[in-house]
């Protein structure tokens, strides 16, 4: 089932139940906020409160002082928020609630109004409604999830421009054009009779190029928006005792790994995170790989092979005490699928490099050379991008597809110009090119695609 536009659905969200979550953490703290949102949202606040006035009767975006009331018996004291329809974030009168941070009053508010037959909503089924009320468009939506979610200054201000419909204008702005074109070809055909053209086959291939090019542009920034949003995969790979766990310790500032001049101590991966500059580091410090007849270190060999596997960037490890390990570095190559490797001597306070160039010398006892891989970690992170947060950025992999499948179908739509067949052939690859947009902004969406979305947000949401 695919949806197009959202005037029948706004029509049945609007007779939808009235729905109520809590809107912060669960647990003990200053306030909590209970959202209620639908068509009886107001009038059943109304029902269980009492303050001055009715709040009913009351007008959009105000807030009012009053008890909440279980028959004759007080809940709490609160602060009620009045939002009135359309102006709302689900496009429906919506009301919050503002008690004592504590989980027991949260919960009786919401016990008292599912007896009230409100019901208790879905994850995502808030913004879920916005957007079907056309409060907001489907990359809007999914960059509430990322505002959420994250975790550096950097992936935050490039989920805010998407809220803020930075992509959404770009795309739209991109199927306009498609439009334009793709109604010339339509209009040939109405007149086909009449022989009449609108369009010299040249200028329809120029027009095509042109769009192809700015989708292109788009498409190359996938990378950078999944670096922004998703942060780097780290692997810390080498022999035992090159120093891999000295390493993430002084990266972290803390001792995170067990340090040990004894093979094989680290026996499973660590996971940590780091912030460089904005963008997330997510480090995986591996069991040394050697030959071992011990089971459990066999295990966390194999570990390691799967964190070199989906690493993003692997620092391969070596020391100055030992020879450079050729078989395990073609074994890396072998491994990473992207080919992203930074050889690393460490221990360079004993002395010696020897005659084999590194990337990057340093000691992860006094912390020299730190910096240079910092760095050098940041720019294979960032590649010659020269996008930033402030760029139409893709990083959602449902934004990328649907623009490949856009620019598949335009490429078709060209060849087909290119050996002037018929425009039936053209305007159809036209119109499924201007289908895949309309998919990335949600007027053409399937339901399996929104529930798949929302379903992954938190619940209040």
């Amino acid at each position: 089932m695919f949806i197009f536009a959202n005037q029948f659905l706004i029509i049945m969200v609007q007779k939808e139940d009235t729905i109520a979550a809590l809107a912060t953490p669960l647990g003990f703290g200053a306030i909590s906020i209970i959202r209620v949102s639908g068509e009886n949202s107001i009038i059943t606040v109304d029902n269980i409160f009492n303050g001055k006035g009715r709040l009913g009767e009351s007008k959009s975006h105000t807030i009012h002082y009053g008890k909440i009331f279980d028959s004759d018996e007080i809940v709490d004291d609160v602060l009620v928020s009045i939002f009135r329809a359309p102006n709302s974030y689900t496009g429906e009168d919506s009301v919050e609630i503002s008690t004592h941070g504590n989980p027991l009053i949260a919960n009786k508010i919401l016990e008292l109004l599912t007896r009230n037959n409100i019901r208790l909503a879905e994850p995502g089924e808030f913004t879920k409604r916005a957007f079907l009320n056309n409060r907001m468009d489907l990359t809007q939506a999914e960059a509430v999830a990322d505002v959420i979610a994250s975790n550096t200054e950097a992936s935050l201000r490039g989920a805010r421009n998407q809220l803020n419909g930075l992509l959404s204008r770009k795309v739209d702005e991109l199927k306009t054009l498609l439009l334009n074109i793709s109604s010339f070809v339509e209009l040939e055909l109405d007149f086909a009779e009449e022989d009449v053209k609108f369009i010299e086959n040249s200028e329809l291939i120029k027009r095509i190029d042109n769009i192809q090019s700015e989708i292109n542009l788009l498409l190359q920034t996938y990378s950078f928006g999944k670096t922004m949003r998703d942060g780097v995969n780290v692997a810390l790979v080498g022999i035992p005792n090159v120093g891999k766990s000295s390493l993430l310790n002084y990266i972290l500032k803390e001792s995170r790994a067990i340090v040990s001049e004894l093979p094989g101590t680290t026996r499973d991966i660590i996971r940590e995170e780091v912030s460089i500059e904005g963008i997330l580091f997510k480090l995986y410090d591996t069991a040394g790989i050697r030959f071992s007849e011990d089971i459990i270190e066999l295990e966390g060999i194999y570990r390691s092979r799967d964190a070199i596997k989906n690493a993003d960037l692997v620092l391969f490890i070596n020391d100055v005490d030992q020879k450079f390990d050729q078989a395990l570095f073609q074994e890396i190559l072998n491994l990473n699928k992207s080919k992203n490797i930074l050889t690393i001597l460490n221990k360079i306070d004993k002395g010696s490099t020897g005659t084999i160039k590194y990337d990057i010398s340093l000691s992860a006892l006094t912390g020299e050379g730190i910096i240079t891989l910092l760095n050098k970690m940041k720019d294979h992170a960032l590649g010659n991008s020269n996008f930033s947060e402030k760029t139409a950025i893709v990083s959602n992999l449902r934004h990328y597809q649907c623009l490949t499948k856009a620019q598949e179908n335009l490429t078709k739509a060209r060849d087909s110009a290119n050996n002037k067949m018929s425009g039936e052939f053209i305007s159809v690859d036209l119109r499924n090119a201007v289908n895949c947009l309309s998919e990335i902004i949600g007027e053409v969406t399937s339901e399996d695609i929104l529930n798949n979305i929302f379903t992954k947000f938190c619940i209040g949401k």
